[in-house]
């Protein structure tokens, strides 16, 4: 990828990767970005996994051309981005470590040295002036760890933002569905607990005229940057993006998923703008995360088990609430062969969430759909829709 003439890609693709921070699949594999600032002094903006470290530095010597670099930016700790600063620092002896404070704590944490004959340590405020470009920080804590910085090179207006806007898959490959989709998974899988820090984040960078983003997974972003920006401040915000109903069920014997089928072709003949439906159990967990903060609603349709809700839907449950899940509206759908409990349970799941509406109307289903369940399922749509 190229960035301009005198700001180069330098990062790798990871194809060997299997799941992303040991949970998230990544069938399109992952990519970790790095970039060189070339001026009359060099700067090299983060590293990249441990697994590619030679090829990272292959890549540098590359652009250099027999230069040397004066400085290596860490924004992020995080091993995929950190994990070969110390080779890093050992093959170019000459150049410094920009970094904030608590970085530099984590890197003696990480390589038992802090490089602290080596330091330039960077705030809120600070700048490195390379020549005719200027490196601007703006601390950016939690989000989503809290040592990290996002840089502004204020000279080409380009945002070197850390993981922010990032999105899983490779970059030598095409998403077929585009950047949202892998982006909104990515932001809500790992960041979604950290909105009102993303939040404080958008309101700095805001205020300044960004023409480049360049985060460390995904594409650059050089167009359209009102979009990604209106993204993820919706994202950040728990606002809605998409009106309609996200389904999730979980079915034992096939006649809770039966509900839900029925529930998702009664919504859309009333006019539902938009219905998605998952089975938890076997589509993809943070897929569903996904969807379930995406959409204005949200039913949840499980079978009573051990006397409360079926295993994969507590999981999914907790997984929202542990992203702070809020301004929704959240209906329940239960099934049981002679005790139903499942909408308790899961009514029980959503104390403590902000902004919670459950709708007026519960659907309980003994074993199988009858007419008396189609007729609650009507009912319910016609709440939804």
């Amino acid at each position: 990828m190229k960035v301009s003439d005198s700001i180069k890609y330098v990062g790798v693709n990871d194809h060997q990767i299997d799941l992303f921070e040991g949970q998230f699949e990544v069938p399109l594999g992952m990519a970790y970005n790095s970039y060189v600032i070339l001026d009359d002094k060099i700067a090299v903006m983060d590293s990249v996994d441990q697994n590619f470290g030679e090829e990272w530095l292959k890549n540098i010597e590359e652009v250099l051309a027999g230069k040397k670099p004066d400085y290596l930016v860490v924004q992020h700790m995080e091993m995929d981005h950190s994990a070969n600063v110390a080779a890093f620092m050992q093959k170019f002896p000459e150049a410094k470590i920009a970094a904030s404070k608590m970085a530099f704590v984590m890197m003696k944490s990480m390589f038992g040295t802090d490089f602290a004959d080596r330091q330039v340590v960077v705030a809120e405020g600070s700048v490195i002036e390379l020549g005719s470009h200027k490196l601007n920080f703006i601390a950016a804590p939690n989000v989503h760890w809290p040592e990290v910085m996002m840089t502004y090179e204020s000279t080409e207006k380009v945002l070197f933002s850390a993981d922010a806007f990032g999105k899983f898959g490779a970059n030598d490959v095409e998403d077929p569905e585009g950047w949202a989709c892998e982006a909104r998974r990515y932001y809500f899988g790992i960041i979604g607990k950290l909105g009102a820090n993303a939040q404080a984040v958008l309101k700095k960078v805001s205020a300044i005229e960004i023409k480049t983003i360049c985060p460390l997974h995904g594409p650059v972003l050089d167009s359209e940057l009102e979009k990604y920006l209106n993204y993820y401040n919706i994202w950040s915000n728990y606002d809605v993006e998409s009106e309609g109903v996200f389904i999730a069920y979980t079915s034992v014997y096939g006649n809770t998923k039966k509900a839900a089928e029925k529930l998702a072709e009664l919504l859309k003949a009333k006019g539902c703008p938009k219905v998605a439906i998952a089975d938890l159990a076997r589509e993809d967990t943070y897929e569903c995360v996904e969807d379930a903060f995406r959409h204005s609603k949200l039913v949840l349709a499980s079978t009573t088990y051990n006397g409360e809700v079926f295993p994969t839907m507590r999981e999914f449950i907790s997984h929202l609430k542990e992203r702070n899940y809020q301004k929704r509206t959240v209906a329940l759908i239960e099934n049981g062969a002679w005790a139903p409990a499942a909408a308790k349970s899961m009514t029980a799941q959503f104390e403590g969430m902000k902004d919670i509406t459950f709708a007026s109307n519960k659907v309980t289903i003994k074993i199988a759909v009858n007419e008396d369940v189609e007729k609650q399922l009507d009912v319910l749509a016609e709440e939804l829709k």
